[in-house]
């Protein structure tokens, strides 16, 4: 008896645990719980769907128990009655035969007919005159450990912070440089794995409103453990506007070859640390241009074009120059495994002015 009663009090305390973390949240918007898009909601009402028929089901078969258990009780007045027999009752048969597939055909049409609509990416193939996507079109490419994304219609790539319209829908074609990762925005969509040996295509549609509602920011991760840093491989979301997006895709595009240049001497310095010959230079590894066009020698690491107006420092810092200073200093210590070489033999000025350059790539006016 206390051997179970020692049980029961573990099983209590961690019920009461589940209870209370069950509350506990990071980011906002970050749970598919919250949809923020039409692909979002069209998930949650299906979630909402199976729930509901898992609980009706669990509901009537725990109500059948009950009732069997206080009418058919053993009593001392009743122990030798043996209860009405149904084997071979036709009626119940088709009974509790139908109802499970007349359950199974309520969730499995509008799953087939979501599983068809959100598969279709057939608008992504379609090109204008000069090759170019006609619709919105974003290249994912995973890598150990940050995202990259290419905007193959609008000569555009960037990093770390994806940037999209609201309101419209935008097709995704994803791939991996290294290992299987996984793409997941939460709150807009379910995830979708991104491999090495082929690609895989899906859309998503940014809600306005909901967008304003989350501070113009929806968080991303990388929902398939794939090393020591699985857990820091985040990515930030900004949806804007079309009008927005429209400005922001010519502000990419007016920024040279060169990148954004420097408006201190502090950051002129910074830039010719950033692009000298030293060993592992950062230019070797860094673009500074959004040009897409760019060598894939200098796509190793995150382009940097706009790096200035970024949500975060290697995704999981706070924005500001010293989280930058420490970062190149020795990055290791934030995300263990990733590819970029400590450069401990930076004097502090140097490091200063690194980060007074990076600060300063903005290309929004």
């Amino acid at each position: 008896m206390k051997q179970w009663l020692k049980k029961w009090r573990l099983v209590s305390v961690f019920a009461v645990l589940a209870l209370a973390l069950s509350g506990c949240g990071g980011e906002p918007f970050l749970s598919a719980l919250k949809p923020a898009g039409e692909v979002a909601q069209k998930q949650y009402d299906l979630m909402l769907l199976s729930t509901g028929i898992m609980v009706i089901v669990i509901a009537v078969v725990v109500v059948i128990f009950v009732v069997a258990i206080i009418r058919f009780r053993r009593t001392k007045a009743k122990e030798n009655m043996i209860p009405k027999q149904v084997e071979g009752n036709h009626v119940l048969e088709i009974i509790w035969t139908v109802i499970p597939i007349i359950l199974l055909l309520v969730l499995a049409i509008p799953v087939v007919a979501a599983t068809f609509n959100l598969g279709d990416t057939a608008a992504m193939e379609k090109k204008d005159k000069d090759g170019k996507p006609k619709e919105l079109v974003v290249n994912v490419r995973s890598n150990l450990y940050w995202w990259e994304f290419e905007y193959p219609g609008l000569g555009i790539v960037t990093s770390q912070d994806l940037v999209v319209p609201t309101d419209q829908k935008v097709y995704f074609s994803l791939k991996s440089s290294d290992v299987k990762h996984s793409f997941w925005i939460p709150a807009v969509g379910g995830k979708i794995d991104t491999n090495v040996d082929n690609v895989n295509k899906f859309w998503l549609k940014f809600d306005s409103q909901k967008a304003k509602e989350a501070g113009d920011v929806f968080y991303g991760k990388c929902a398939e453990l794939c090393g020591p840093s699985h857990a820091l491989m985040d990515f930030k979301v900004k949806p804007m506007s079309q009008d927005d997006f429209a400005q922001w895709v010519k502000n990419m595009k007016s920024v040279g070859k060169e990148g954004v240049q420097p408006t201190s001497d502090l950051a002129k310095q910074g830039e010719d640390i950033f692009k000298s010959k030293m060993p592992n230079s950062c230019i070797g590894c860094h673009a500074v241009s959004p040009d897409n066009s760019t060598p894939e020698t200098a796509r190793r690491a995150p382009n940097l074009t706009d790096f200035g107006e970024r949500e975060r420092v290697a995704g999981i810092l706070d924005h500001n120059k010293e989280n930058i200073k420490k970062w190149i200093k020795d990055p290791q210590a934030y995300k263990p495994g990733n590819k970029m070489p400590a450069f401990k033999n930076l004097s502090d000025q140097d490091l200063d002015a690194l980060a007074e350059y990076l600060m300063g790539l903005k290309v929004q006016q």
